[in-house]
């Protein structure tokens, strides 16, 4: 049986930090609009207290999720346990896109290791609801290490090159809705090195 919890305490701030991977879905205010669900994983995840979590939304191919959080601010954050005892837990709550110009940029931003990924933005949620559930039907997987294709990636590319493509694919959603502007594209943090 699943419950509730008021906050995230001690005990499942260190789960959190145990887990390798996690899933964050959002969806348009349309019902005609598509749900988005990513999995994310590479260490891109903090808790920064018992009711706030944080995570460093790379640039990539879409903008689904700073699209839907723009519209209606709703997120929720699923984890579940793939070693160690069965369990899932779900964050659900108001998520705000923190993007380079933003007051509170830099200091997410100590939170990560800059040169290791791109700094498209954050996406910081207010956790408004905690459950869990058994994860009894959750598969047992290995962890072996995080992929290195997208550093191996950003290597490739010049900041002019990689900033030229989010241009084309991170201002709108894939259902139309506004996602990053060109301003805000342009001000995106390549890795150092």
């Amino acid at each position: 049986m699943g419950k509730i919890y008021d906050r995230m305490d001690d005990k499942i701030q260190k789960w959190i930090a145990r887990q390798h991977m996690f899933f964050v879905a959002t969806a348009p205010l349309s019902v005609d609009g598509c749900v988005n669900c990513s999995p994310k994983g590479n260490d891109t995840l903090r808790v920064l207290d018992e009711h706030t979590l944080v995570y460093l939304d790379t640039g990539g191919s879409g903008v689904e999720t700073v699209a839907h959080l723009r519209e209606n601010n709703r997120i929720v954050i699923m984890m579940c346990a793939f070693e160690g005892p069965p369990k899932i837990y779900r964050f659900h709550g108001k998520g705000a896109v923190i993007t380079p110009q933003h007051p509170d940029f830099s200091s997410l931003a100590a939170h990560f290791d800059g040169n290791a990924l791109s700094m498209r933005n954050f996406i910081r949620i207010h956790v408004e609801r905690i459950s869990d559930s058994c994860g009894f039907g959750v598969p047992q997987y290995a962890y072996q290490k995080d992929r290195d294709a997208a550093r191996k990636y950003l290597k490739t590319q010049t900041p002019e090159a990689f900033t030229s493509s989010l241009l084309e694919m991170n201002q709108t959603s894939v259902d139309g809705l506004s996602g990053l502007t060109p301003e805000e594209i342009n001000a995106f943090r390549f890795p150092a090195d």
